[in-house]
């Protein structure tokens, strides 16, 4: 076997890595080069999950968006966050998210901004298996992961063959969550709620049933309450 891939040859393919298969094992090969067992990328309005190296990443942003807790939502004026251990969080700083993570197998989590200039798009949140903090090393090559997918966030368009820019075509992404989207908008109808209560009343029954967020809207919008 050769030796593993540097946080800078990956860098360096990250515009040749097209379609959600190959730039969800670019994320994997990143997440071992920065010394971190997963990570996903996710939008500021709304959370949405854009992509994501590995089945638990998707997970924990799934409890995370559910929740609506955890270190993701913690708006530090965009500052980078290492929750190094967080069974730690006495505090009860995220509520809930700590002992679901948990459940996960999920002890450490970090986060950093993805920016383009001053505008925060969204944020790079990684994860360990294990408590403890990462190398300096190692965080400042995540903070470079982040820098370049700003650019990706804003020319990638993963329903076609190879990136492109144009009208039309830049910060189009996968809506990992347009079922959430759906749900939430057809609940506000029918009652006559806002849009947030509507999010509220989903992501509480999402949580009392033990189900993902994305699998409670997906079987409303099958089977829609009476009105």
């Amino acid at each position: 076997m050769g030796q593993p891939m540097t946080v800078r040859d990956l860098l360096a393919r990250l515009r040749r890595a097209v379609g959600a298969r190959e730039l969800g094992h670019w994320a994997a090969q990143c997440a071992r080069a920065c010394g971190l067992d997963g990570l996903f990328v996710s939008l500021c309005q709304g959370g949405e999950l854009v992509w994501f190296s590995d089945v638990t990443s998707a997970r924990l942003a799934d409890l995370q968006f559910t929740l609506g807790q955890g270190p993701g939502t913690d708006d530090t004026a965009g500052a980078p966050l290492q929750v190094t251990d967080l069974a730690a969080d006495e505090a009860g700083r995220w509520g809930q998210f700590p002992v679901e993570a948990a459940v996960l197998g999920v002890r450490a989590v970090f986060v950093w901004p993805v920016r383009s200039g001053g505008i925060r798009l969204g944020d790079l949140t990684g994860y360990r298996r294990t408590p403890g903090p990462l190398s300096a090393v190692q965080s400042a090559d995540a903070f470079r992961v982040a820098d370049a997918l700003a650019d990706r966030l804003l020319t990638w368009r993963p329903d076609t063959d190879a990136p492109r820019d144009g009208p039309g075509t830049a910060g189009a992404i996968d809506l990992h969550r347009a079922e959430v989207h759906q749900a939430t908008g057809m609940l506000a109808a029918r009652y006559g709620i806002t849009l947030e209560e509507a999010l509220l009343r989903l992501r509480a029954r999402a949580f009392a049933t033990g189900r993902p967020l994305t699998d409670t809207c997906r079987a409303l919008l099958r089977d829609p309450p009476p009105t």
